[in-house]
């Protein structure tokens, strides 16, 4: 493969992925305003770490700064920037590289939340694609350090979505999951935006819960409030979703319409998706926490208002209740700002 990557944010799932695609042979660079990162990546190499010995590895890899991306912004050296900011950081991040795109040169969303069309309005609808990440667990331990707390996929579940914003298959997209097939399991999708909000309906269940209450993703399954609750969190947000327009797709191997059933009382539907939780936590490495779960931990700002602050909006639009997202939006608030300590208690009577 000759073409140029840029990974623009190189935290945990930028540099996981990234990491795998430079060990397969492409051609990347990190870019990230985390000077000890990128000094740690570029001096002593990236080191991955997994839950299986031929996911731990430390190779030398190119990092740089945004200082120093943007003064080889001109030679327009970006053939695919993969953007892996917070989403709060979008605009930022796609300003800077919209200089750098080469002719052919386009942008992939690898992020938590819904940015295509932000990112679009910068660049251009024609040089963006998506990709989701479904539940790849990964966590930035210390500069040039990641860990992955669940195992490899593989044929068992598909990690890596990618798609065009016109819904119509393309070359570049058909290749790019081709690489991506380096780092899990992949595939195109002509139903971006079905598996953005299944995404989303997975991470708005469980980040804030976790960054509010302190659960590692495990707790969050096996002890039965915060179960109970991201069962409502998903069905508020599935309903949303489907007042959008938008065709979800299969939620953590559950169709929609069961969510919502369990959540409304269908004590069948309930009792599958609970067991079916409480089985995948037996997977997960005890002390892994989701992304939001790891802001809070590290004091860094979370992205709350572009999960459950999005669908409570969304919601709002559209005349439907959204009492869990916006409790959770609430608490994450208070505990962000300092005026809630962390606490199993920030749930009660949500």
């Amino acid at each position: 493969m000759t073409k140029k990557v840029f990974v623009i944010g190189a935290g945990a799932v930028g540099a996981y992925t990234g990491g795998n695609l430079a060990r397969a042979g492409m051609d990347v660079t990190f870019v990230d305003p985390w000077v000890d990162h990128v000094e740690t990546m570029r001096g002593d190499g990236l080191e991955l770490k997994g839950m299986s010995e031929e996911e731990c590895f430390k190779l030398e890899v190119k990092a740089m700064t945004p200082g120093e991306f943007k003064a080889i912004a001109h030679e327009q050296p970006v053939d695919i920037a993969i953007i892996s900011t917070k989403s709060y950081d979008t605009e930022w991040a796609a300003e800077l590289v919209k200089p750098a795109l080469s002719g052919e040169g386009f942008v992939v969303s690898l992020q938590n939340c819904i940015n295509e069309d932000r990112i679009a309005a910068i660049v251009g609808s024609e040089r963006v694609a998506g990709c989701i990440a479904s539940t790849i667990s990964v966590d930035l331990k210390s500069a040039g350090f990641v860990q992955r707390n669940v195992p490899k996929r593989g044929a068992s579940y598909t990690v890596f979505r990618c798609g065009e914003l016109s819904g119509q298959e393309s070359d570049r997209v058909k290749d790019f999951v081709a690489w991506l097939g380096h780092v899990d399991s992949a595939k195109m999708t002509t139903n971006l935006m079905g598996e953005r909000w299944s995404k989303l309906t997975i991470n708005a269940s469980g980040n804030g819960l976790s960054a509010c209450t302190g659960y590692d993703t495990r707790d969050m399954a096996l002890v039965e409030a915060p179960r109970r609750l991201s069962i409502r969190l998903s069905a508020e947000t599935i309903r949303v979703a489907q007042a959008e327009g938008v065709r979800l797709e299969n939620i953590t191997g559950f169709a929609p319409d069961e969510w919502v059933a369990a959540a409304d009382g269908d004590a069948d539907a309930l009792a599958r998706i609970e067991a079916a939780k409480m089985n995948g936590a037996k997977e997960r490495a005890p002390g892994s926490f989701p992304s939001m779960g790891q802001d809070v931990k590290k004091g860094r700002r979370t992205e709350i208002e572009y999960l459950n602050g999005l669908v409570a909006e969304k919601g709002a639009k559209h005349g439907i209740a959204t009492p869990a997202n916006e409790g959770i939006l609430n608490a994450v608030r208070k505990v962000e700002s300092g005026e809630w300590p962390q606490s199993p208690d920030n749930i009660a009577g949500i």
